[in-house]
């Protein structure tokens, strides 16, 4: 499956944070409070609210709103795609883009780090 590099980039970049990394941890368990999230940082609520609209701008996690709070869980199928992603373009394979891209090998030879794995 191809897939295009930068439909990826916003989720990588909303994991490029410690924080938001422990909310995707901490959401891995199941659905939460953002009076929960927040119980466990020491940050305001506008600064979780910040952290949280990456989050959910970049598709890995779902909020809906429960009165005062919103109510957040993984996106599993946006995660499973970005674990198929990861795993597609740092794996050995044939289509290689060394090997198909522009300054393609004449030698069907991939890159030298490929090769010492061949």
């Amino acid at each position: 499956m191809k897939h295009s590099y930068a439909e990826y980039v916003p989720a990588i970049k909303a994991m490029s944070d410690e924080t938001r990394l422990k909310i995707i941890d901490m959401l891995s368990c199941g659905e939460m409070c953002a009076c929960d999230i927040l119980e466990e940082f020491s940050i305001s609520q506008s600064t979780l609210s910040y952290h949280m609209k990456i989050l959910t701008e970049s598709g890995l996690v779902n909020g809906v709103r429960d009165g005062a709070w919103m109510r957040y869980t993984l996106n599993a199928e946006r995660t499973n795609e970005l674990i198929e992603f990861l795993t597609g373009i740092t794996c050995e394979k044939d289509d290689c883009i060394c090997k198909n891209g522009r300054n393609k090998k004449t030698d069907n030879q991939c890159c030298k780090g490929c090769d010492e794995n061949e």
